[in-house]
């Protein structure tokens, strides 16, 4: 392969595109290709000699490279801040961190705003169609040009959880251990309603133009926005609701219209105009999409420990919360015994919260001393600690 050279292992943080030529295609599930390929990421900490102490996290639907950096466009921390520096359960002291953007994103990694070189003009919906696989087949031709033979670790949550169990069941000779955090083994009926709802409102802004917007200078930022509100509500539960906002109201008494009455309603409504500074809609699209035809064990006859038997000597954390409703605990166990069935090492925690789906972003102790606590057993297990 003739690209860029590998990773450096001087700076503690660094990233930027990595550019595979169009000799080096990105086959696709749906029979299709990308060819040249682009995958943004960025990198905390140095690859230890050994190449061994490598961690990838994956992202979730609307997450990016930007684990634990100042994001570029909105100017905050990084979304998984928390988790990542001196002391913290990924420490940039003793692991190389990865984490890139998913094809199909729009944070630099080839997607459907990106420009296609048959055309010259941005792919729109010309871009095809992808896949979870696709996304961690990209991953692991990454990981594979940094000269990293495995991984110590791979780590995600929501969508990312799922791009954990896909590089176990594609790559588990790459693996040493996989964290699983708030996903599932497929897409319910009931996440892909809302994902539709989504779908719809943003095919059905008169500025996405089929998909064309790019081209002529607009954007569906109405749809998108409204796409954004509605997933939001399942990333939090009801009793999340009520205790942050109950039925407060934004000021003094009702407009007697339809203005945020309610605070709720005002934070959907800056929850979605956000968002549409940092998305872009056709990502938004093709990655729903992606999650939608996600069933690890559909390729396996049906039966998910199938997709896990390669698998015996990875070690696995799964973990859940009590108040997830996307992505339910149930849905966890499924996983856990389909690992069990494997015969995989596998540990695994409901963790009590209120906080919904999104608990995986916030302040959760019992969420770091478990991943603290498992990734220190693994260190020890691998000779890293």
């Amino acid at each position: 392969m003739t690209a860029q050279a590998p990773i450096q292992a001087e700076s503690e943080t660094g990233g930027g595109t990595w550019r595979f030529p169009a000799n080096r295609p990105l086959r696709l599930d749906s029979g299709a290709t990308l060819a040249p390929l682009e995958i943004a990421y960025k990198t905390y900490g140095r690859l230890n000699d050994e190449r061994t102490n490598a961690i990838l996290v994956c992202h979730a639907l609307t997450g990016d490279q930007h684990l634990a950096s100042t994001h570029p466009v909105t100017g905050k921390p990084g979304w998984w801040d928390r988790f990542v520096g001196p002391g913290k359960p990924l420490d940039p002291d003793r692991h190389f961190i990865i984490c890139s953007n998913v094809i199909g994103g729009c944070m630099g990694s080839t997607g459907p705003a990106s420009i296609d070189p048959a055309t010259g003009e941005p792919y729109g919906l010309k871009f095809p169609v992808i896949t979870i696989a696709d996304m961690v087949r990209a991953q692991a031709m990454l990981i594979e040009a940094m000269g990293i033979e495995t991984l110590f670790a791979a780590i995600g949550g929501s969508m990312g959880g799922m791009q954990v169990q896909q590089w176990a069941a594609d790559y588990p000779e790459k693996l040493f251990s996989a964290v699983i955090i708030a996903a599932a083994a497929r897409h319910s009926a009931q996440n892909i309603a809302f994902h539709e709802v989504g779908r719809q409102a943003i095919m059905a802004d008169p500025n996405w133009m089929s998909g064309a917007y790019l081209t002529a200078g607009v954007r569906p930022e109405k749809g998108l926005a409204v796409a954004r509100m509605a997933a939001h509500i399942t990333y939090l539960s009801e009793a999340a609701l009520q205790r942050k906002f109950g039925r407060e109201l934004q000021r003094d008494g009702l407009s007697w219209g339809f203005d945020a009455d309610f605070q709720v309603e005002s934070y959907l409504r800056h929850q979605g105009a956000s968002f549409v500074d940092r998305f872009d809609a056709n990502s938004y699209l093709y990655i729903t999409r992606a999650l939608d035809y996600f069933d690890l064990a559909a390729r396996h006859g049906g039966v998910l420990a199938e997709a896990f038997m390669k698998a015996r000597h990875v070690r696995f954390c799964v973990l859940s919360f009590s108040s997830d409703w996307l992505y339910p605990t149930a849905e966890s166990r499924d996983i856990v015994r389909a690992l069990n069935g494997a015969g995989c090492r596998t540990s695994f925690a409901e963790i009590a919260t209120d906080k919904g789906h999104d608990a995986f972003f916030l302040d959760e102790p019992l969420l770091d001393q478990t991943l603290r606590g498992f990734l220190g057993a693994q260190a020890q297990a691998r000779g890293l600690a």
